[in-house]
């Protein structure tokens, strides 16, 4: 059985930090792209970074550029999110999914497998 965990998420002030991690079990995701969503209530569900299969390529959306690094662990199936100087409008459940190819993948329909979500809460 195929299963992406999620885990690290948790309540913060404005401008702290927290690291999420995704963990693969059931199969290896070294020839998938990843991706970490999240989806803020009453809002929908929005790509916050991808990376490629070999981390050679990665995506941001605008708003957590120079803040959010995506990377990921071939050897430990596992993918990261480091989020620093977090602010309110970052609270949200995140949730990452893996793409079968190379490439990182902007679409939600192009990742196969999900995660269960984490919920990251800043207080401002």
């Amino acid at each position: 059985q195929v299963q992406l965990v999620e885990s690290g998420g948790g309540l913060v002030q404005a401008g702290g930090s927290l690291r999420l991690s995704c963990t693969a079990s059931g199969r290896t995701f070294s020839n998938y792209g990843m991706g970490w969503f999240r989806q803020a209530p009453g809002k929908e569900r929005e790509l916050v970074a991808a990376i490629s299969w070999n981390g050679g390529s990665t995506y941001y959306i605008d708003s957590v550029k120079g803040r959010f690094t995506i990377s990921r662990d071939k050897a430990k199936n596992t993918v990261y999110l480091q989020m620093n100087s977090l602010k309110p409008e970052d609270t949200a459940v995140y949730s990452c999914a893996a793409a079968k190819g190379s490439g990182w993948y902007k679409s939600s329909n192009l990742y196969n497998y999900w995660g269960q979500g984490t919920q990251v809460t800043v207080s401002s």
